[in-house]
């Protein structure tokens, strides 16, 4: 029986993969990391390249030629953000389509147990409330943000094709907004928007009215959720909604931040960009079933770890 599995995780050096990184090494396995840094930081995986069980490849997934044979495939390499993956749309639709596809038949020929990490942008601006798997979606196939929304969708595809047509034993989570430490300070996402200009005194952008609706789920809880959807027998073939069913508007969220940061900046209302989700909001009830998993940390708790992290970046 094998001792010790090897793991590649694409994108390893970012937010969620170099956390899933520090996990999988905890677990005890060899992690090869790959990422060409576009979004991701050779600092966040410090601790898991310092303790000998983890590599990094800095290359182009979509380029590279892996000589691994790894036991499972964490395929992670994306920008994830709305201004990274506008910034780099072609990049952000190869490596969720080629990166696919060559990741895909990779597992095919060393047997490996492959996750796709999608997203909850696959439900575009939904009509159904909270969204289910089993939902299609309502997305702008040529907007601004199908780049990343329809080229998840084609790696979910695939990744599914490939179970059915090749058996292979692959499986899809659907990610929806998570947050914590490790996230840039100018990644764009709505937390470390809010946190970095309160921890400035400046206003908080808020778009639109703020009464657009969003779900935030700490980073260590998704960690836990991609790593049960990948170590939870049976899950071959599944879609899995990974998320925080609690819904707040982004006002509240805005509030929520300038009262534990303590700022008295208040918000700056601006336009609502295009193909903005009105509410975005998981049914987990498939991962409770299949997975046993829920999160466990509270917006509080983790909005205090995060603005924590950010105070110590801003130390000399």
């Amino acid at each position: 029986m094998k001792t010790q599995f090897t793991s590649l995780v694409t994108g390893g050096a970012g937010f969620i993969g170099s956390h899933l990184t520090d996990s999988l090494v905890r677990r005890g396995h060899q992690v090869i990391c790959a990422d060409n840094l576009i979004t991701g930081k050779k600092e966040n995986l410090t601790d898991a390249l310092s303790s000998g069980q983890a590599t990094l490849i800095e290359a182009d997934i979509t380029e590279i030629e892996l000589k691994v044979k790894p036991d499972f495939i964490f395929h992670l390499a994306s920008p994830a953000s709305v201004p990274d993956y506008q910034k780099w749309p072609l990049e952000t639709a190869r490596a969720n389509s080629v990166g696919t596809w060559r990741l895909l038949e990779l597992a095919d020929a060393c047997g490996a147990r492959f996750l796709f990490t999608s997203t909850s942008e696959v439900y575009g601006n939904p009509k159904e409330h909270p969204q289910k798997e089993s939902y299609w979606g309502n997305v702008n196939p040529v907007g601004i943000r199908s780049c990343y929304d329809e080229s998840k969708r084609f790696g979910e595809m695939l990744t599914l094709e490939y179970v059915r047509s090749k058996h292979a034993d692959g499986r899809v989570v659907r990610i929806f907004n998570t947050y914590g430490p490790r996230m840039r300070p100018d990644d764009g996402r709505v937390v470390s928007n809010f946190i970095n200009q309160s921890l400035a005194g400046l206003p908080l952008t808020v778009y639109g009215n703020g009464s657009q609706t969003r779900s935030f789920c700490y980073v260590d809880d998704m960690v836990r959720g991609i790593e049960a959807a990948m170590f939870t027998d049976q899950t071959t073939g599944e879609v899995i909604n990974l998320g925080n069913p609690q819904e707040l508007s982004v006002l509240s969220l805005a509030e929520k931040v300038l009262s534990l940061t303590g700022s008295g900046a208040g918000t700056a209302v601006k336009k609502l960009p295009e193909d903005d989700p009105e509410i975005r909001c998981p049914d987990i009830s498939k991962a409770g079933q299949l997975l046993s998993w829920k999160p466990e940390v509270t917006l509080e708790e983790g909005l205090r770890k995060t603005i924590a992290y950010y105070r110590s970046l801003m130390k000399p």
